[in-house]
């Protein structure tokens, strides 16, 4: 894998789109800087890898936005050393850039072709989360609480178990809706039986799909 002056000027470029957008955390923009997007996309995609856009990765999946990495990332508000847990690996290029924060990632994927490429990408970087095959609405309760969870597609409801494996003062990222559109949404538990909700606007995520698919 290659990365170019050209790469890395291209990735200048989107970094200064995004902060133009609104993304003010310094240390997300230092990390889109470190983690090259084109490494993540099919060959074919290489020269545009570094434009706003999403793209396949394969099983029906997308790599999203670079802004909406961005600002789901900045969302968590996210500390270093934090345990994050992330339902949906999809490329592993949000399980990256969290990883290059610091947090000590927890991350979960449904479908199998994606999963065995995200441990390769991965390993190219020489970060160390632990990656699972399995179904996202469950969560993994065997390393819980978290402090942060944060689903990468769109959940038609907030799954249950995942409000159950989130610690108390920690937030949970989520696009909510089971349509073409979901609503950004930051919830922050205040208690075992308390939350409170933000909303932060329509975005567009493939489903949330329940169950393993080999």
């Amino acid at each position: 894998m290659r990365d170019t002056f050209k790469h890395k000027g291209l990735r200048k470029q989107l970094i200064g789109e995004l902060r133009d957008k609104g993304i003010q955390d310094e240390r997300i923009l230092d990390a889109f800087n470190a983690i090259p997007r084109h490494f993540f996309l099919d060959l074919v995609f290489e020269q545009q890898a570094y434009s706003n856009m999403p793209f396949q990765i394969g099983a029906g999946q997308t790599i999203s936005h670079p802004y909406t990495v961005a600002f789901q990332t900045e969302l968590l508000n996210l500390q270093k050393g934090d345990k994050v847990l992330e339902i949906g690996t999809g490329s592993a290029f949000q399980t990256c850039i969290l990883c290059q924060m610091g947090a000590k990632v927890f991350s979960i994927e449904r479908q199998k072709e994606l999963f065995d490429k995200a441990k390769i990408i991965i390993r190219h970087f020489n970060f160390s989360p632990k990656l699972f095959f399995g179904d996202g609405y469950k969560g993994h309760p065997s390393f819980a609480p978290y402090d942060k969870i944060l689903i990468t597609c769109g959940a038609p409801f907030v799954p249950e178990a995942l409000l159950h494996q989130l610690k108390v003062g920690g937030v949970l990222v989520i696009p909510l809706g089971g349509g073409a559109i979901q609503e950004m949404q930051r919830i922050t538990k205040l208690s075992e039986t308390e939350f409170t909700t933000e909303n932060f606007g329509d975005f567009s995520f493939v489903p949330m799909l329940q169950d393993k698919n080999q």
